[in-house]
């Protein structure tokens, strides 16, 4: 007995076809951040002026460059500072940055913390949501959740710094994004 053509013959192979859809990552546009340093930086995501970067990020040395989402709750920054390490210090460097990035908030959860290859080059990675909290006697205002990803890496006496950061009420929806941008850096 012949049975009808229906849709659940179909079933399997759309959910095959779904989660494909799925994984296959957010469309990332690649942009040169240096001569020597390019990353993949999402749709929709402009550069800041530098007028844009010094206001939001005030600092002696500013970024090389950030990206910022239109409603700018979300950016991606790249910095490059001097360094006495070198890459064979990753495995210290990854506890003097997992230290210091505690004592810079009121608290921290790690997600991930590693020394990772990305195309034919090391990077230490720390993944994690951090909380600020004012604790002014009298101050009722909330913590400051920020889902984060920073990636570094040294390349002669410079260190370079990638950075994600998003509302952590948004993590669910940038953690993928932030994932794919961090290993579509490449670095000559």
């Amino acid at each position: 007995m012949k049975t009808p053509f229906s849709f659940l013959h179909f079933a399997p192979l759309l959910l095959v076809l779904g989660a494909l859809l799925a994984f296959a990552g957010p469309k990332l546009k690649k942009t040169a951040i240096t001569k020597n340093i390019s990353v993949g930086v999402p749709d929709g995501f402009q550069p800041l002026p530098d007028d844009g970067i010094a206001a939001k990020y005030p600092a002696p040395r500013k970024p090389l460059a950030v990206f910022s989402n239109p409603s700018g709750r979300v950016d991606f920054s790249v910095a490059q500072k001097p360094t006495t390490f070198t890459n064979r210090d990753y495995a210290l460097l990854l506890k003097i940055y997992k230290a210091s990035i505690q004592n810079m908030y009121s608290k921290v959860q790690f997600l991930k913390e590693d020394i990772r290859t990305v195309n034919k080059r090391d990077f230490i990675m720390l993944e994690f949501v951090s909380t600020v909290t004012d604790t002014r006697r009298g101050s009722n205002l909330p913590p400051i959740r920020k889902y984060q990803i920073v990636q570094y890496a040294i390349e002669g006496d410079q260190l370079f710094v990638f950075t994600f950061d998003a509302p952590a009420e948004e993590q669910p929806q940038w953690q993928p994004i932030a994932q794919a941008i961090m290993t579509s850096i490449v670095m000559k």
